[in-house]
């Protein structure tokens, strides 16, 4: 897959180009609780700067459903952007797009300025990839710039639309240069992954990840399940998981994948041993447990000891590590062990490790491993369903 990147921009020096981010970051109490999402677009807006452009930059933010919902407004961003490029242009804090004084305030950048749009969900044209909305967005700007990967897998107007209105047009639409990476990247383990080939797969729900893993069969030698989602899988079984959270309603398709990888002779890895526990409260009754014994008054809140030294064991010997999903509720401390172990083995292994999904990051960084994987991915559904092999609206409608 090659996308139009950068180079495909031509000279734009004095032109403005539309910038979609994903700035789609985390607030507490009407602040800014992480910018790694910011920091990761940094790249992208110093080398336009860099090459005398006006950029008009804009994400969405949070779901407001096309409703302008004060709590939501890009305030909060624009102010951490402008910290983050201290000493150079400032960064402006605009309305909607088609607000008079937004577009006064557009036409007036100066190469090398900022402005940040209002979120872009708050017109209802944005999730419903309205032409009219994209026609608006399109006034403002000569070419477009997508680097928002944690977007391109919805048919928004800001991903899709736009950006086939500005090909139309005659106008460059190019991916930045987070996009670039991440299909890089991405595309790796797809298509070229080096064996052994070792895949993680956490968090809730089996139903959220059915697609990727019927996809990850085809490709891996290993694949090693935590999180309340290895529940359905040892249901489907036959195994007894006390209150643990099951999937009853897939049950078949899980022992129809179950069957399939024993078929193609990947290794599908299930839990040990639990941490179970009455409820997921620092202070509430919990043992460790065998996996296929978790008495009928606990559920299972993270993997066990065991389970760590037998994933890690099977990590240490990869060549390739994909992670996805947390293996238990890592953000209450007696049972993150497992989702520390996960990553402290991966952190060790030799392995191209790439990490994907918010609370994947969130427990890498809650430990300060950040830099020992080769690449964290910012999009959680979009790389789960660029791994599945799906085509994606956003990069689509990129490809060179």
């Amino acid at each position: 897959m090659a996308l139009r990147t950068l180079e495909q921009l031509g000279e734009v020096d004095g032109a403005r180009v539309f910038l979609r981010a994903d700035l789609n970051v985390p607030l507490a109490d009407g602040a800014v609780a992480d910018d790694t999402r910011i920091r990761a677009t940094l790249p992208t807006l110093d080398e336009l700067r860099e090459r005398g452009v006006a950029i008009v930059l804009a994400s969405h933010l949070g779901r407001p459903k096309g409703e302008r919902k004060p709590e939501l407004r890009m305030t909060p961003v624009a102010e951490v952007l402008a910290r983050l490029l201290a000493g150079q242009s400032g960064v402006k804090a605009l309305g909607l797009a088609d607000d008079p004084e937004t577009i006064d305030a557009v036409e007036r950048l100066e190469p090398g300025e900022v402005a940040l749009l209002e979120n872009l969900r708050f017109d209802p044209g944005e999730e419903a990839n309205d032409p009219a909305f994209a026609g608006t967005l399109a006034e403002l700007a000569d070419a477009y710039v997508d680097d928002a990967f944690g977007a391109v897998h919805r048919a928004h107007a800001s991903v899709s639309a736009l950006p086939e209105l500005m090909l139309a047009s005659g106008r460059a639409a190019v991916a930045g240069r987070l996009l670039q990476r991440e299909v890089d990247v991405l595309g790796t383990l797809l298509h070229r992954a080096e064996h052994p080939y070792v895949a993680i797969l956490g968090g809730a729900k089996v139903s959220d990840k059915l697609g990727v893993i019927d996809a990850l069969i085809e490709r891996v030698d290993a694949l090693l399940v935590g999180g309340a989602m290895a529940f359905t899988l040892l249901a489907a079984e036959g195994v007894s998981v006390g209150r643990s959270l099951v999937e009853g309603d897939r049950l078949e398709e899980v022992r129809a994948i179950l069957s399939k990888a024993e078929d193609r002779g990947v290794a599908i890895e299930l839990p040990r041993d639990i941490v179970a526990a009455t409820e997921a409260d620092a202070g509430a009754k919990r043992a460790t447990v065998p996996a296929d014994r978790i008495p009928r008054d606990l559920q299972g809140l993270d993997i066990g000891p065991e389970t760590v030294e037998a994933y890690a064991g099977i990590l240490a010997d990869a060549k390739t590590i994909l992670w996805n999903g947390p293996m238990g509720v890592f953000e209450v401390e007696p049972f993150a062990a497992g989702t520390r172990g996960i990553a402290l083995a991966v952190a060790r292994s030799s392995a191209f490790s790439v990490v994907g999904g918010g609370d994947s990051l969130a427990a890498i960084r809650k430990d300060g491993l950040e830099s020992s994987f080769d690449h964290l991915s910012t999009g959680g559904g979009a790389s789960l369903e660029f791994l599945e092999g799906r085509a994606l609206p956003g990069i689509t409608i990129l490809e060179d």
